[in-house]
């Protein structure tokens, strides 16, 4: 028995902001940003009020929806996010109520730009294990919400998004492999560093702007590259794929040239290399889900994918499956 994506949807909030927005608030340029990272905007959730959950929860509805299945059907939400709308209760909790899920429990599960993975790692063993039949797994992050948009090394990067899958049991196809790793070492290179019980809130910490992301970039990007691009090998070479096996590899949506290596390290085509970097920015848990919203059309039944991230603190992995359907007309 495997765990297999049945139906994947997305939410974005309206506000775009622009390379150009962001030279009016910092000192930077279009031509940088582009040339560094690949992005030209990404979206920002402004609206008073509304948090992760709340593009959770329409991710989640767009899901049920697209599906044909009503929220009561739902056994399990898991939500991957690092800006969950409040330290408890989980945003699962809060996204299973937004929507209906009166039947579901839930959680939440932190591992930064990885966290999507390894919620999907993590759902598919409920439904190898053969106790629950529709599991929810959501990547939602509000990025604005803990970004300096005076710092210009990381305001450049991030942007607000939600995506989500539904996992069900299948005997052919579906979730082959994982492979996944965590690093503390690296949380001195890319972390929040307030908020926790370590370094509880204060008006100190506010003053010194650390609830905020802090990122060492080349250290980061050095460790990323490698780790990204590795683990993605790694996975192709135990599951015995050979570049033309493979239709896709859907890579979190950090920074060009990290895909760009994952890319070359797999030998694969650019073309069979999902990039969306560029319209939405790095939204974290997102992307992944994301991407495979962008490219559903394209997606035919019995498609082997690779999907690879490297997260803070340091976490990083990537997951082999299966792609279960052909899209309807």
């Amino acid at each position: 028995m495997h765990a297999a994506i049945t139906a994947v949807a997305g939410h974005l909030p309206d506000h775009i902001l622009t390379n150009a927005d962001l030279v009016k608030m910092v000192d930077t340029n279009d031509e940088w940003i582009r040339s560094r990272t690949g992005i030209e905007e990404r979206r920002i959730l402004k609206e008073p009020g509304l948090a992760t959950s709340d593009m959770g929860a329409e991710a989640v509805k767009e899901l049920l929806k697209k599906r044909g299945i009503d929220a009561t059907e739902i056994d399990l939400i898991i939500v991957a996010t690092v800006t969950a709308d409040m330290h408890f209760p989980a945003t699962a909790n809060l996204i299973a109520h937004k929507v209906g899920a009166v039947n579901s429990w839930g959680y939440d599960l932190s591992a930064a730009c990885s966290g999507f993975l390894f919620a999907l790692a993590t759902g598919a063993q409920f439904i190898e294990g053969g106790r629950y039949k529709k599991v929810v797994v959501v990547g939602a992050d509000k990025m604005s919400s803990i970004v300096d948009y005076s710092d210009r090394t990381t305001c450049i990067l991030f942007g607000d998004a939600a995506a989500a899958v539904l996992l069900e049991p299948t005997e052919e196809n579906g979730i082959i492999d994982h492979k996944l790793h965590v690093d503390g070492s690296g949380a001195q290179q890319l972390r929040q560093k307030a908020g926790g019980s370590l370094h509880p809130p204060t008006h100190a910490t506010v003053d010194a702007k650390d609830h905020v992301i802090y990122q060492d970039g080349p250290s980061v990007f050095k460790a990323a590259v490698k780790g990204m691009a590795d683990v993605s090998y790694e996975i192709m070479e135990r599951n015995q794929l050979e570049p033309d096996d493979v239709a896709w590899l859907v890579p979190h949506q950090a920074n060009l040239r990290i895909i760009d290596a994952t890319q070359r390290r797999m030998g694969l085509p650019h073309e069979k290399v999902m990039i969306n970097i560029q319209k939405y920015g790095n939204t974290t848990a997102a992307t992944i889900p994301l991407c495979l919203r962008d490219w559903e059309s394209k997606l035919k039944k019995g498609d082997n994918l690779i999907l690879a991230a490297f997260g803070g603190g340091f976490t990083w992995g990537a997951v082999y499956l299966k792609w279960a359907y052909d899209t309807k007309a």
